[in-house]
């Protein structure tokens, strides 16, 4: 048994692409998009027609109504290859407006519904600010269920938990990306690799938090730099993994153990926290970590955005 199979049996397989016709080979459970991963894909000869429909039969109706309708075409191709579930992302423009992100939620599962798709095959994907769980909050009452993304932090975690949203994506890779440029000269690769790495140790906390006190939201993986970050999460509810660390993955036979045990975290003695907004927004400020990779990522988004827009003249 190879470890990618290995890791189906404690872990539900996502894959994180927009490169549908890669899917195949990996016989994931979930997919996940982002802004990024369509803008990459729509410059492949064989993508490239999704974004010119979309452009000669929308285009009148403005860059939004062209940009849900390209996200919506990635999103039942996908459909047609995997069991489960497709995650679409809200603009990164709207990460702190909840009304505005609330609207642009319901128009994408509008727009899935009338392709024959069930809104229990999508998760709307929406930035962890304080204002975009508020929105997921909201979607969750309407039987609209969320991905909460660029998640950094225990306190977008657990202000996730307390909307009642469907999953989380916290990253780990992004973590591990901001220690090791702190660190600068002195980061130990060997010394922080596996259950050392910031990331892992990050998703952990946030899943034994979640398991010890019956928080029912999903905790999904994501933003993966190598293997080991992968395999140092084993158990999770979910890992979402590029083509890339799924092919590594397939081709190796390395034994893999199980790393997260929800009746473990459940014997753990970790104590309950909440957050109103206040508390939410002055413990995500004292995480410099955090605070600067949400900015980052959803300044990046937005850049991956526009190159869309822009594509669609």
């Amino acid at each position: 048994m190879n470890q990618l199979d290995a890791l189906k049996q404690l872990t539900t397989v996502v894959a994180d692409t927009g490169d549908f016709n890669q899917l195949a080979a990996y016989s994931p459970q979930d997919a996940t998009t982002n802004p990024s991963l369509i803008l990459k894909a729509v410059q492949k000869p064989e993508y490239a027609h999704l974004l010119q429909d979309a452009v000669a039969r929308f285009g009148s109706q403005g860059h939004d109504e062209v940009m849900n309708r390209l996200l919506v075409a990635f999103g039942c191709e996908i459909l047609k290859h995997i069991p489960g579930r497709v995650s679409t992302e809200v603009d990164a423009r709207l990460s702190f407006d909840t009304e505005a992100t609330v609207t642009r939620a319901r128009r994408l599962i509008d727009l899935y519904q009338g392709e024959g798709v069930h809104v229990d095959r999508v998760l709307i994907k929406i930035a962890s600010t304080w204002e975009g769980i508020q929105a997921a909050a909201r979607l969750e009452r309407d039987g609209i269920h969320t991905n909460l993304t660029l998640l950094f932090s225990f306190a977008q975690a657990v202000a996730c938990g307390q909307a009642k949203v469907q999953l989380i994506s916290p990253f780990v890779g992004r973590i591990y990306d901001w220690y090791k440029k702190q660190a600068g000269a002195n980061w130990d690769e060997a010394a922080m690799a596996g259950a050392n790495d910031p990331g892992v140790q990050s998703v952990r906390a946030i899943y034994n938090f979640y398991k010890k006190h019956g928080i029912a939201t999903e905790v999904m993986g994501a933003s993966f730099r190598n293997v080991g970050q992968i395999t140092a999460l084993a158990g999770c509810d979910l890992l979402t993994i590029s083509p890339d660390l799924l092919a590594q993955l397939a081709a190796s036979d390395a034994p893999l153990a199980k790393a997260l045990d929800p009746d473990a975290a459940k014997a753990m003695d970790i104590p309950f926290v909440h957050h109103d907004e206040a508390a939410f927004r002055f413990a995500l400020n004292e995480d410099a970590m955090a605070t600067e990779k949400l900015a980052e990522g959803i300044r990046a988004f937005v850049v991956d955005t526009i190159k869309l827009e822009s594509m669609m003249k």
